[in-house]
């Protein structure tokens, strides 16, 4: 069975597919990759369906012992690949012989790689899906994060190595100053209008206290017009709550069911993976749309993605 050797495992490396849908309201989220279009992106290049198993790398990736002939690829934050010690492109499918070394490195911009294995990651299912949800301990393997030592199976590969890239121009910048695309609400009426003026103007620092649950941000405050509790409801992907100090915390892949602040936005969710590559200290501004205009930059996304790989 072709299988990977894990001998180094990078800060946070864990094994994401497409999630569990459907569990939320049992209070398990629906977990997967926090950048979408990267993820699909990994899968497609080596000839994988969108919904295989790969691994998400988190501010750095792993040192991997490939045990098989196999088809991979790295996309997502800068992280420099390197095959046996030496440097190879992202973004495009490469073949790794038998007892290969592949390495990827501390990111240089952005925050989180996808790695892709044709055939995929082959771990069992947990709620029909292979997504590691860490606070659950659920999924991937044993409901944790990759560790020295683990080996790790590969599904049977989907065919033969065929040569694959991504465009250049689909391939994402890393801004020094990111722009998420928020739809108000759904709590904006409980915001005045100084405090909505405040959100949309300037821009917030990510702070450290960012993981997959959510990201909390520093900079001026939403203030609330008659307090911050309201009686607890559902939590959407990209969901900004703003707490008692009028700092807004953005929701995502890993968010709880429910929750009782106020929420003044929602970020698209095409620009979900953006909010994912932000680093801690650097800056993020939201742009309020409408939902019509969301939904036709929704199907241009979409069509860029399915054009993205010739």
């Amino acid at each position: 069975m072709s299988s990977f050797v894990v001998h180094e495992a990078g800060p946070q490396t864990t094994v994401q597919d497409l999630g569990r849908p459907g569990y939320l309201r049992y209070g398990i989220p629906p977990s997967g990759p926090m950048d979408l279009a990267a993820f699909l992106l990994a899968n497609r290049l080596v000839g994988n369906p969108d919904h295989a198993a790969a691994l998400e790398c988190t501010f750095s990736g792993p040192r991997l012992e490939i045990r098989g002939d196999r088809v991979i690829a790295v996309t997502g934050a800068e992280m420099p690949v390197t095959i046996n010690d030496r440097e190879v492109p992202r973004w495009t499918a490469m073949a790794v012989q038998d007892g290969g070394v592949l390495k990827v490195g501390p990111g240089r911009r952005g925050v989180r790689a996808y790695v892709a294995f044709a055939g995929g990651v082959d771990v069992p299912l947990a709620l029909r899906s292979r997504s590691t949800y860490l606070r659950g301990a659920l999924g991937g393997v044993q409901g944790r994060a990759l560790r020295k030592g683990d080996v790790v199976p590969l599904g049977r590969p989907p065919g033969p190595f065929r040569e694959r890239l991504v465009k250049a121009a689909t391939i994402p910048a890393f801004e020094d100053e990111v722009e998420a695309r928020v739809i108000l609400g759904p709590q904006a009426d409980r915001f005045t209008r100084e405090g909505i003026e405040a959100f949309l103007g300037e821009p917030y620092e990510m702070t450290g206290q960012i993981d997959r649950m959510g990201a909390r941000l520093k900079g001026p405050p939403v203030i609330h017009t008659r307090g911050h509790d309201i009686i607890s409801d559902g939590i959407p992907l990209g969901g900004i709550q703003v707490v008692g100090e009028g700092q807004p915390i953005i929701l995502l892949v890993d968010r709880q069911s429910t929750g009782g602040y106020t929420k003044v936005a929602t970020v698209c969710s095409f620009d979900i993976g953006r909010v994912g590559q932000v680093n801690p200290g650097q800056r993020l501004r939201f742009k309020a749309i409408t939902v019509p205009e969301s939904h036709t930059l929704l199907t241009q996304e979409r069509k860029k993605l399915e054009g993205a790989i010739p």
